[in-house]
């Protein structure tokens, strides 16, 4: 620190990253990790706070996660000061000499984090009490990386309004000293002590006050093995469902209301998972389509700190994919993510082996040693197969390698992620524009139906998507009738059974709606009964009714 006060923090950063480097090179890598997170955060701290402004911004734009409830000049008027001024002596000193935090930091942060706001956060929890933030630091990060920027509009779901939910974080540290308070007085399912910021972030995130909070401690008295109980405590309204009201009636939205009221799916989802963080229990809530209609569901942190992804869920619906918000970016999060919550494997030590190597394959890579990074990524993937950023870097490392050598790369890629749909698809499509683009036109369009056809059986979104691509390119483009009917019908006999509801919302409904566009009426209700010929609507389910409705409209 003393350094750093005579010559900046970057000069500061760029030696301890050869010290770490060298201290790696020689074999001592847990000593090399030790000072890596030194040297990260003397990078990190002596960034400008108006350039990591600007940076944020552009990621989040890019990303298209800047929602409407962030303020645009939220970077505006970040001075050309390095982030450092923004902590103390003692806070620095702290997280300097704090090599675990450090390590789930480093390991957690994002582009999509807001780093100004990020570490006004760690100074308040900390200042605020020293003792309680060194106790739960995990909760403290996880507060600090989700307070970071504001929720979207249509989080945790877009079912209710504005006003009945208002959609606003708490303070950082009302939040912090509920989950303590909770926790030390015995009012959690889970202790929060021992759970890391990968799952806290999921409990931090909280949409109901305070006092609905503690109404909900009380009031939803079960074990954490019957917390998927919370659900059915809310009485289903068959009512609101026949009539299609699927948004929140009412004036307020509170969990006592629709404890009282009763509600459909989403609203039973919404009041298992403001229950569950109220208990101190991580929980997210899931929607997602299946065979015949949309549906929402909860998964929630269970134990042994196993993750429970279907409590509430309809196995009989096939719901193929559950869409969920990642609280610390507000991207949705991806089917391997959640999979990898699931697994764990992230907590065991092969990982962290892993973990250990690809940083330094990431340093060298950024310093242009293709060589010594290629090295390393081979060694993280040879401890840990699901280390994607290890597979990218590896990949990028050999940029300068045969074409066809970096196929076998992408290839191998996507064999050790073949479990993981949506990973597997992004190496095999890398593949696919590799093979196209040396005239393999053969090769790549094999490669890129493989995609939808390893995944029918039980990922049939993939199918969807193919469909969604294949549809796209014929429609609103002045593409004569006959051939866009003739594509719809190819896509619906290829991929439309066994689709259900995801179909039928991405394909059905946006074809007929161009068609009537087009003043197609009588082509809009032929490509409706084509569908309900391929898709089969139980009677009476959503999809039944809302065909039923798209037809009478289309008269």
């Amino acid at each position: 620190m003393a350094a750093a006060t005579d010559q900046g923090w970057a000069p500061l950063a760029d030696d301890l990253y050869t010290g770490a480097t060298g201290a790696f090179e020689h074999g001592q890598v847990d000593m090399a990790e030790a000072w890596y997170y030194v040297a990260a955060w003397s990078d990190l701290l002596g960034r400008s706070q108006a350039v990591v402004g600007r940076q944020w911004l552009e990621s989040v734009e890019k990303a298209h996660l800047l929602n409407p409830n962030v303020p645009r000049d939220l970077s505006a008027s970040l001075p050309d000061e390095p982030l450092a001024k923004l902590l103390s002596a003692d806070i620095t000193a702290w997280l300097l000499g704090e090599r675990v935090f450090s390590a789930s930091f480093f390991n957690q942060l994002s582009p999509y984090d807001y780093l100004p706001g990020v570490l006004a956060n760690l100074k308040l929890l900390r200042e605020a009490d020293p003792r309680r933030f060194a106790s739960y630091a995990q909760l403290a990060m996880a507060i600090a990386l989700v307070y970071d920027s504001p929720p979207p509009p249509r989080w945790p779901h877009g079912q209710v309004t504005a006003k009945a939910l208002p959609r606003t974080l708490p303070r950082p540290l009302d939040a912090f000293n509920f989950f303590v308070d909770s926790d030390l007085h015995g009012a959690t399912l889970q202790k929060l002590g021992t759970l890391s910021v990968s799952d806290l972030k999921f409990m931090v995130d909280l949409a109901a006050p305070f006092p609905e909070l503690l109404w909900a401690q009380k009031s939803v008295r079960c074990t954490l093995a019957q917390l998927p109980q919370s659900y059915s405590m809310v009485r289903y309204r068959t009512d609101r469902l026949e009539a299609q009201t699927y948004l929140w009636p009412g004036d307020s939205y509170d969990l006592p209301r629709i404890f009282s009221e009763g509600g459909i799916c989403v609203d039973q989802a919404y009041f298992a998972t403001q229950a569950g963080k109220a208990r101190g229990v991580p929980t997210l809530l899931f929607s997602g389509e299946g065979q015949d209609g949309r549906h929402a569901w909860f998964g929630y942190l269970g134990s042994n700190q196993q993750w429970v992804f279907d409590a509430g869920r309809y196995a009989e619906q096939r719901f193929v994919t559950g869409v969920a918000y990642d609280p610390q970016t507000w991207a949705e999060l991806s089917d391997h993510d959640l999979k990898f919550l699931s697994e764990g494997f992230r907590k065991l030590p092969p990982y962290q082996q892993s973990r250990q190597q690809e940083l330094f394959a990431a340093h060298f890579l950024q310093i242009g040693r293709k060589k010594e990074a290629a090295a390393s990524a081979r060694k993280a993937v040879g401890y840990e197969r699901r280390n994607v950023d290890a597979w990218d870097t590896l990949i990028a490392a050999s940029s300068d390698a045969d074409i066809k050598a970096r196929e076998a790369l992408l290839r191998e890629a996507a064999m050790a992620l073949q479990l993981y749909p949506d990973l597997n698809a992004r190496f095999v499509r890398a593949l696919v524009a590799s093979l196209r683009s040396r005239g393999e036109t053969s090769a790549a369009d094999f490669e890129e139906r493989s995609i939808a056809r390893k995944n029918k059986s039980d990922r049939s979104d993939f199918g969807v998507d193919q469909a969604v691509k294949t549809i796209s390119r014929v429609i609103g483009n002045n593409t004569p009738i006959l051939e866009q009917l003739h594509v719809y019908r190819q896509v619906l006999e290829q991929y439309g059974q066994g689709s259900g509801m995801a179909f039928y919302d991405q394909v059905v409904r946006p074809f007929v709606g161009e068609l009537v566009k087009q003043g197609r009426s009588a082509e809009a209700k032929g490509a409706v009964m084509q569908a309900r010929t391929v898709l089969k609507p139980e009677p009476d389910s959503q999809m039944d009714l809302e065909m039923k409705m798209l037809l009478k409209n289309l008269h």
